[in-house]
């Protein structure tokens, strides 16, 4: 890639990004089905899926797909890769619908583009944010008071959807998951950024490893990123994987936008046009969002009062065609 401008370098290592993160829905997808016919499923709590070998090529693919769209930001700017994010949705979809049998509805596409066309909207108007300079600076910026409001909010917003909306409409409501995953990775993206900075800087010759807010940072990171990828694997576990990936996408880039806006103060020098521009795309996204829901394939549930029971290996019995049961759950009850 010598010869190559800083954009095109940008270009393709966002396009081979989005190949690796939609691939990586599909994989971790398989392997949490396979966990749960061996034992409990993640949407229930289960941790089967971290003995299958695709869930970890999924893992994997998704670290590479990652890591290539952090060195694209180093090359070209946001608003020439952000956009192009949305090429995953493209990617997990088509995968999805001949791998997983997932078929998507022609209302369903219609919804698919609207999230990706609102999304490119709002990246495209969004307001160019300042480049911190050092890990302090960042600090600075990161605790400006309306900047804490908003972290005090999202972190509200994920306890009160943990505690209270999980247990009740975790599995019907795919907004549930992937609420917690978008709002704790706006709050990565902050962490992630400062590491950044660190480590260009550390590279650089000055040092900041014996800064605190280094290891601070580092510290949210974990605990964010560890906490996405729970939920977003019960997300993934419990709903359609050609539904999550967009979905997500939509949510965590939105909410990405909001805490920029509200950190680094970027509408205020922006002018009518753009701001409008950016809530034509947020209209957009929403719409579309709406239309993925209320036209998504439902799988037909277990016949009411039904028994299922989940035998090791990949087949489902009843209780005198098996003797050794390793698990079984009652899908469907009867209360007196």
């Amino acid at each position: 890639m010598g010869g190559l401008s800083d954009n095109l370098k940008g270009v393709i290592l966002a396009v081979a990004s989005s190949a690796f993160i939609g691939s990586s829905f599909i994989l971790k997808k398989k392997g949490l089905k396979r966990g749960g016919i061996s034992g409990i499923r993640a949407g229930v709590g289960g941790y089967t899926y971290l003995l299958e070998p695709l869930w970890w090529a999924g893992m994997i693919t998704m670290i590479i797909g990652e890591i290539a769209n952090f060195v694209a930001y180093i090359y070209a700017p946001a608003v020439l890769v952000t956009p192009l994010g949305a090429l995953s949705i493209i990617v997990s979809a088509c995968l999805a619908h001949f791998l997983l049998k997932e078929r998507i509805q022609k209302m369903g596409i219609v919804g698919c583009v609207s999230c990706i066309v609102g999304s490119v909207v709002i990246v495209i108007h969004a307001p160019q944010e300042e480049t911190p300079s050092s890990v302090q600076h960042i600090w600075t910026l990161a605790t400006q008071p309306a900047f804490l409001v908003y972290v005090v909010a999202s972190l509200s917003t994920v306890l009160a959807l943990v505690l209270h909306f999980e247990p009740r409409y975790g599995q019907t409501n795919i907004l549930v998951y992937l609420g917690i995953c978008s709002l704790m990775g706006s709050l990565t993206v902050v962490s992630i950024k400062a590491i950044g900075i660190a480590i260009k800087l550390t590279l650089d010759g000055i040092s900041q490893i014996a800064y605190p807010q280094t290891w601070f940072f580092v510290t949210v990171a974990a605990i964010c990123v560890i906490t996405q990828l729970i939920y977003l694997n019960k997300a993934l576990d419990t709903f359609n994987a050609a539904l999550v990936s967009p979905v997500y996408y939509v949510m965590f880039t939105t909410l990405t936008i909001i805490a920029s806006v509200i950190m680094f103060k970027d509408w205020s020098g922006q002018n009518v046009g753009s701001i409008a521009s950016e809530i034509c795309g947020f209209i957009t996204v929403l719409s579309g969002t709406i239309i993925l829901h209320v036209t998504r394939e439902q799988e037909p549930p277990p016949p009411a009062g039904t028994v299922t029971w989940f035998i090791s290996g990949d087949s489902i019995k009843n209780p005198e065609d098996e003797p050794l049961i390793t698990h079984c759950r009652v899908d469907d009850y009867y209360e007196p």
